[in-house]
């Protein structure tokens, strides 16, 4: 069966004005105090750490969601690095005016060039 909770009889305290700006779209978020200016789960913090330690499926769901954003993360920067390659070999082979990498260049000859010097 679903879980009845009593509603609170006192209203809720009016929000800050920072909490006014930010639900309006203006303004900028609370800065974070400098080091050691604030405990955990003081003043200035935009999200708080938890008072309790969750439940299981709470942090299970929380460990996929972490999973899920490194994944992205992590593919969207392979993706970024293979496309800057690619564009950069492609911008060596349109400044050389041929292939960029000098291991697939084709190889030179000496001995062709020796034997040009001494014929003339």
């Amino acid at each position: 069966m679903a879980n009845h909770q009593e509603k609170p009889t006192t209203s809720p305290p009016p929000p800050s004005p920072l909490q006014s700006q930010a639900a309006e779209g203006g303004g900028a978020r609370p800065r974070l105090p400098g080091v050691g200016g604030a405990h955990a789960g003081g003043a200035g913090y935009p999200n708080p750490p938890e008072a309790a330690v969750p439940d299981a499926a709470t942090l299970r769901d929380q460990w996929r969601f972490a999973v899920r954003q490194y994944s992205r993360w992590y593919s969207h920067a392979w993706g970024t690095a293979i496309l800057a390659g690619a564009a950069f070999f492609a911008l060596g082979w349109l400044v050389k005016g041929s292939n960029p990498l000098p291991s697939r260049a084709e190889p030179h000859d000496t001995n062709a060039n020796s034997v040009a010097k001494e014929e003339g």
